[in-house]
């Protein structure tokens, strides 16, 4: 049952990191080079071709957002309907590790693209200057595609403290049955010595 629910939600975390690595790249191929100046009373007014690519790149943001949520209701959720504690968790190096380079580079992702739909959203709607000589730029080339590779990361790290927290779970409620065990036979062993 939990390595069922296990695999529903690291296939949903996988999945939606994936498709947010996609989004990405479509935004990243999408987009202009530069938008056509055209030449006004004083002004320069920049004109950008009708391409999805701040939509698509906001997509990509949902995505990796629930992602996110995915990969740590990966490492917080039940275990055969028993918690464990955050500090049991964590108390393995390797787990915590994974944890904390999970956080760092989902953070990353989520500045690098939200970074992304930010400029190229005020690219096209502040596209009056003043300033004669401009090219009428659009995000850097390159952005959509770092901020994509970074998403991929994120959810494959996430994958990794799924498979890590159910290592640390299995070995934790294995400890306390082993416990359990023992103390159990000390308890049947003391009730047959007094029947006899």
């Amino acid at each position: 049952m939990a390595l069922e629910q296990s695999g529903k939600i690291g296939s949903f975390v996988i999945i939606l990191g994936f498709l947010s690595f996609i989004l990405a790249i479509v935004a990243e191929n999408k987009k202009p080079p530069f938008g056509t100046p055209i030449q006004g009373n004083g002004v320069v007014i920049c004109k950008f071709p009708s391409d999805p690519t701040v939509l698509v790149d906001s997509l990509s943001v949902v995505a990796l957002v629930f992602t996110i949520i995915g990969g740590h209701v990966t490492v917080f959720f039940n275990y055969k309907g028993k918690a464990v504690s955050n500090n049991v968790l964590f108390g393995y190096s390797a787990l915590f590790v994974f944890f904390v380079i999970a956080e760092i580079v989902s953070t990353l992702a989520f500045a690098f693209l939200i970074w992304t739909v930010v400029t190229e959203g005020l690219h096209r709607s502040r596209n009056v200057h003043y300033d004669l000589t401009t090219q009428c730029p659009t995000a850097k080339t390159g952005m959509f595609g770092g901020a994509a590779f970074l998403a991929l990361d994120a959810a494959i790290l996430w994958l990794v403290c799924l498979t890590l927290t159910l290592n640390v779970r299995a070995d934790h409620f294995e400890d306390e049955e082993v416990k359990k065990g023992e103390y159990g036979q000390v308890y049947a062993t003391e009730l047959v010595s007094q029947g006899a």
